[in-house]
């Protein structure tokens, strides 16, 4: 498992605190640039992100061989559901980065520059980590992932100034955790961030934003999801893994955009906010590389 799980929840988490953070008049967006808070993220962000990788290198790296800097193509693993993870991480840390610049008043082409790169940027200064790593290295196939990640998230505000195309996250728990619980998680909270057998990455579309004339209710998205199943271990060619005949997953399901009901709450607009990144459950299409198409009345 790449240390990028750990990455996975720093974005929610700052959403969480951001969105919270807004509710207070001091913390309300800044039509003109404010210099003070704008140093203040720039201060804020070095100092989390460069305590976030010594921490990282002294509580994970350090307690592994260290080789010279070094590639490691890991493109077959886990049927690149971890490239899909990385994906989603780079997408919401630059999304994170435009909003507290955007609160700070700064300019939509300087939230691009540095808010929505800050995703790629870290997770590449994890991939160098990894590079030294003698039990990984950088995989190319993780830096292509984080790029297109932050691609999404830049190409939209450039197309369409807003995000009508979001990246979501479902999980529901297998049996393969009982069977490696130390790899896929030992409650249920690990395994929605290390059992890739039960988590599934969408791409959920708000249908109303690409045609705002419409009637079609605001808050309805259409959603494409992604998914493997009966991996055991990493690489397909490891014999129990073969056993196991790990198959891909295409998804087709409704969902909804949290952040388009109308409420005067401004609890309910927060938390919906944060939440946000997950889809809800619904009725699901699936359609797999076994060759069967299922219908889930709601999946998970």
């Amino acid at each position: 498992m790449k240390v990028y799980k750990l990455a996975f929840l720093v974005p929610f988490f700052l959403l969480t605190t951001f969105s919270h953070a807004q509710n207070s008049s001091f913390f309300k967006k800044s039509d003109t640039l404010n210099q003070k808070r704008r140093n203040a993220v720039i201060i804020s962000e070095s100092v989390i992100t460069g305590s976030a990788l010594i921490a990282l290198n002294e509580l994970w790296y350090k307690d592994y061989p260290q080789s010279n800097f070094h590639f490691k193509n890991d493109n077959n693993d886990w049927q690149q559901m971890d490239k899909v993870g990385h994906f989603m991480t780079s997408y919401y840390l630059g999304k994170v980065g435009m909003e507290v610049l955007d609160w700070a008043g700064v300019s939509k082409k300087n939230q691009l520059i540095y808010g929505a790169t800050s995703g790629f940027a870290f997770l590449t200064a994890i991939e160098v980590l990894d590079g030294f790593s003698k039990e990984w290295g950088a995989s190319p196939g993780d830096i292509i992932a984080n790029a297109a990640g932050t691609g999404l998230l830049i190409g939209q505000e450039l197309l369409w100034d807003e995000q009508r195309i979001t990246v979501k996250y479902s999980f529901h728990q297998t049996n393969f955790a009982k069977q490696r619980p130390n790899t896929f998680g030992e409650n249920y909270l690990q395994q929605a961030l290390k059992d890739y057998n039960g988590q599934t990455y969408w791409l959920s579309a708000n249908i109303w934003s690409f045609n705002k004339k419409s009637s079609i209710p605001k808050w309805l998205n259409l959603s494409l999801g992604y998914g493997a199943d009966s991996m055991l271990f990493g690489n397909s060619n490891t014999a129990n893994s073969t056993l196991h005949n790990p198959y891909r997953q295409f998804y087709l399901s409704l969902d909804l955009d949290l952040t388009k009901i109308k409420t005067n709450s401004e609890f309910l607009k927060s938390f919906f906010s944060v939440i946000n990144f997950i889809k809800i459950p619904a009725p699901t299409i699936e359609i797999n590389t076994k060759g069967l198409v299922k219908f889930h009345y709601l999946y998970f």
